[in-house]
C-alpha cells in the first residue's frame, strides 16, 4: 500500500490545553472523526473508514459504539425500501 503525507495542521497550543489533550491524541481524534464523517456521508465504506484509522472493522464498530455513533443510519425512506425489498424477496422465495 502506498501512503501519502498530507499537509501539516497548525493549531494554537491553547487548543490542546482546552481539550486537555496531547498533539498525538488530537491528531488521532481528528483522523478518527474524519473517518466517521466520511463513513456517515457514505464517501467511505465501513471497511475503508476502519482502514483510514488503522483499525480492523470490528474495532472500528466498537469505537463507533463507544462514541454513541450509529453504525447503520438509514432515513425513513431508505428503511421503507429495504423492508419492501425484503418482503418482495420473501414472496419470491415462497
Amino acid at each position: 500500500m502506498q501512503t501519502v503525507i498530507l499537509p501539516r495542521i497548525e493549531i494554537d497550543n491553547s487548543i490542546l490545553l482546552s481539550l486537555k489533550s496531547s498533539a498525538e491524541e488530537l491528531a488521532y481524534k481528528m483522523k478518527f472523526y474524519t473517518a466517521v464523517a466520511l463513513y456517515q456521508k457514505r464517501k467511505l465504506s465501513l471497511g475503508k473508514s476502519a482502514e483510514f484509522v488503522e483499525m480492523d472493522r470490528l474495532d472500528f464498530i466498537k469505537a463507533l459504539q463507544n462514541e454513541d455513533i450509529a453504525i447503520f443510519d438509514y432515513s425513513n425512506q431508505e428503511m421503507s425500501e429495504i423492508v419492501d425489498d425484503a418482503q418482495s424477496l420473501l414472496k419470491i422465495l415462497k
